[in-house]
């Protein structure tokens, strides 16, 4: 470990995980003991804490979340956005230079951090990790793609944004993140943080991440009809309220 590299947390928001958790935080085990710690340090990083966000889940995801070397938070009120601030408020007392977001299912690949940092090192506020053309066939639903592609062409029209995903894995600057005052409390938060960056004039970057099936369980969101259909509606639902925010603050398109 070098002796300047900054510190990247890693947060992963879970609700009812405990089938896919272990692997999911077993590949992160490997991955920061091998070579790409090494590499991840020439860049002058280092993979600080490792934050559970226990979303008042009815399972053993807090049991095998500790057994996997994780801290745990506890977020007694359901939405994925809840859980993501009940993870950076317990970071506050010794916050890191940026703040990593990965899902608890296994489908995004913990060697894609490298990808995702190159970018902050180079000046980007916010990278996204885009699971568009790496995506392993049947990870992305035609629901999933058809939202996207939706929601993006919407971030371009209104802020200007060329971007292709809202991809929950990503990273960000501690800084930028509390500029942001990140807000919604489920479905909106991923892209509430595309469109606010975009209101700030922040740098925001996107480049292409593996995505696989998730190894264990049942989606919250595509794998449900109504979850879909929730978290679709609370997304263009924010994309218009930060919509409306930027031409008040004439920083629209």
């Amino acid at each position: 470990m070098c002796e300047p590299c900054e510190r990247v947390d890693l947060l992963i928001p879970a609700y009812n995980e405990e089938e896919a958790l272990p692997e999911t935080l077993r590949q992160v085990s490997v991955w920061r003991e091998g070579e790409a710690a090494e590499r991840l340090a020439r860049l002058g990083y280092v993979l600080g804490r490792v934050v559970v966000v226990d979303n008042a889940s009815d399972d053993q995801t807090a049991d095998v979340a500790r057994m996997g070397g994780a801290e745990v938070v506890w977020c007694g009120v359901r939405g994925y956005g809840s859980a993501c601030l009940s993870g950076m408020e317990a970071l506050r007392d010794n916050p890191p230079h940026a703040l990593c977001f990965m899902d608890a299912d296994g489908a995004d690949d913990p060697r894609d951090l490298l990808t995702l940092l190159t970018p902050l090192r180079r000046g980007a506020a916010l990278v996204i990790g885009s699971r568009v053309s790496l995506a392993e066939p049947g990870a992305l639903t035609p629901v999933q793609r058809f939202g996207n592609a939706l929601s993006c062409a919407l971030l371009k029209a209104g802020f200007g944004l060329e971007q292709t995903d809202l991809g929950p894995f990503r990273v960000i600057s501690w800084s930028a993140l509390e500029a942001l005052n990140m807000a919604d409390p489920n479905f909106g938060w991923t892209v509430e943080m595309q469109a606010k960056a975009a209101r700030a004039r922040l740098e925001v970057a996107e480049v292409s991440v593996r995505y696989r099936p998730r190894r264990a369980g049942v989606s919250k969101v595509s794998g449900q009809l109504r979850g879909s259909v929730l978290a679709g509606t609370k997304i263009l639902w924010t994309i218009g309220k930060e919509w409306v925010g930027a031409q008040r603050e004439g920083r629209g398109v």
